[in-house]
Order: structure tokens, then sequence, then C-alpha cells
């Protein structure tokens, strides 16, 4: 039987508050203890060990430790690390998010290529690449991107490459910049639904995401797009129905779906656990809109088995050709 942790009460993986200067002032928000459906294996096992080793010697970040993501112990177990380009700071100050906030470092002109080695000798046939916000940027962190993506390409020809980026806001010409790059896929998460916005995502614009996502497939067709969404922030399930179609109506091929965890008692609190049968139902809703794949649990997250959905959304693009 696989070792468990109940997921944030007792995660060694936790930061400190300081990580958040902009939240010390902030009333506390307790943290509920998780239901029984919520449980993931804890890190620690040979493999486990070796992908640390990997991440540890060539200095880089991951989401995987940054954000305490729940599924750390399984994804390295597999050597499926999420890499998190441009510093481990991020501009932006969002409510749910366990990233550091404050004023980033200038970018590492040879991190393309350490990051580049560290997925070659992972041996990944499916890397995801993610970053903070730079805000202060004045391409928001494109052109690195970009690199990134080239540098990876030159080192393993044969890995699918998935990025998950910022939302560019007031970046004009960034966009372009990343998608020449040709990534397999295009992810940009619009993290909830709109009416949480000031008090959730405050430093992002709905409807720009939204534009964001439709313009990638306006730019190259070819590309896979994908958002992804926390449910238990207080959203109405009306609500997560008309996102699923402002995503239809951008052509957005794959949705993803996780229960909201929080990582501090500063951070916003957990309005609500969804149950595993109310993801199901957000699933199968979600198919009769029109996306080529959906993942929605309780756990999932934007990158956990994305190597596997990969193959799967590919595989729904050919059938679907051949109808």
């Amino acid at each position: 039987m696989p070792a468990v942790i109940d997921l944030l009460n007792d995660d060694p993986r936790k930061k400190g508050d300081m990580r958040h200067p902009e939240k010390a002032h902030r009333p506390d928000n307790p943290i509920q203890r998780k239901p029984d459906w919520i449980r993931a294996k804890a890190p620690g096992s040979p493999k486990w060990a070796e992908t640390n080793r990997i991440v540890r010697e060539h200095n880089l970040v991951t989401v995987c430790e940054e954000a305490s993501c729940p599924n750390v112990g399984e994804c390295w177990e597999k050597k499926h690390a999420t890499f998190m380009i441009m510093g481990d700071t991020c501009t932006r100050a969002c409510a749910f998010c366990n990233v550091k906030t404050g004023m980033p470092n200038a970018l590492d002109r040879y991190e393309p290529e350490k990051i580049a080695d560290a997925v070659s000798k992972l041996g990944l046939t499916h890397v995801v690449i993610t970053s903070v916000d730079r805000d202060d940027l004045a391409d928001g962190g494109a052109q690195h991107f970009a690199e990134v993506i080239n540098a990876i390409r030159a080192t393993s020809p044969h890995t699918t490459i998935e990025i998950l980026t910022p939302d560019f806001l007031r970046k004009d010409g960034a966009l372009e910049i990343v998608v020449k790059a040709k990534p397999d896929v295009f992810n940009h998460n619009l993290e909830t639904v709109p009416s949480n916005y000031l008090t959730v995502r405050p430093g992002a614009r709905y409807f720009h995401s939204i534009r964001l996502l439709q313009r990638v497939r306006e730019l190259d067709p070819s590309i896979f797009t994908k958002s992804g969404i926390m449910v238990g922030l207080g959203e109405k399930r009306n609500e997560v129905l008309q996102l699923m179609d402002d995503l239809r109506s951008a052509e957005v091929d794959f949705l993803t779906i996780g229960q909201y965890l929080q990582p501090t008692k500063k951070h916003h609190a957990v309005i609500d656990f969804i149950t595993p049968d109310a993801f199901k139902a957000y699933e199968t809703i979600a198919y009769t809109k029109g996306f080529l794949l959906v993942s929605a649990t309780p756990l999932t997250r934007s990158s956990h088995h994305a190597g596997e959905d990969f193959a799967k959304l590919r595989a729904a693009r050919e059938a679907q050709l051949k109808k």
C-alpha cells in the first residue's frame, strides 16, 4: 500500500508565509481538514530521489515544489518534473498561489541549455515548461520561452513540448514570439470563473486570457490549446458551465479541472470540497460541449499525466479528422 500524506496540513514541502509579504497583514483563513478522497503518494522513493538529484544538479526551479503540488511524489517517481523558468519569484500576487512574490532577479542566460540538458538526462518523451509572471520584462519573457523550446528541440528532437504560459497582458507581440517557436501544446490557465477574478486573480483579465487562447489557434491551428481551472473557490455550477462555453468559443482542445487546496492560512480559503461525483459530472458535460480531452478529478493539475494526456489528445484529433 503506498504511503499517503494528508496534503497541506502536514506537508514537508510547505514554505513559510514570508514568501508572500503582500499577504502578511491579511486575516487568517483556517485551513480545513481535507476529505478522505484527497490523498496523494508521499515523495521519497529512489526514482523520486534521482529526479530530485538532476533538478538540484542543474539548479533548476520546478512548479512541483514552488506551488506545493500534491502530485510531486507520483510524478517525480516517473521522472516527470514541470520546469518553471525565469526564476522562482512572481510579479503577481494571486490569492491562491504559493509561488513566491516580489521583484525577480535578471534572467539566467544559460537556463535554456540547463533545461535542455535536464530533459535529455531524464529521458523525457514529453516535457512541460511553465514560468512565473514577469511583468517587469518588456516581452513578459516570451523570447526566453522561445529559447527554451529551441534548446530542447536541438538536444531532444523527438521530445514533445508543452508550455504553460502567463497571460502576456499588455505585452504586444509577445504571444507571436512564443507561437513561432511551435510548442506542441500551448496551455494558459483561466484558474477560476470571472466573478472571482478581483479576489482570486486580481492582476489578470478573464476575457484577455480567453482571447489569448483564441489567438494561438488563429496563429497556428496545429498547436493544441489547453486551459485549466480550480473549483472550491465559491464558484457556482452555472458559472463553470459558462466558462466551458467561453473556452469552446476559443476552440480550446483540452480542459483540466481540479480541487483548490489552500497553501497557507494567509491564502484564499477553500469554500467547498467538490465531490468526485461532481467532478465526473463536469467531465461528462465538458465532453458534450466538444472538448477533445477533459481531466476532472480532485487531484487534477495542469501538468499531471501530461505525457499520457498528450498521446490521448493527438489520438482524439486524428479520430475527429477522420470523421
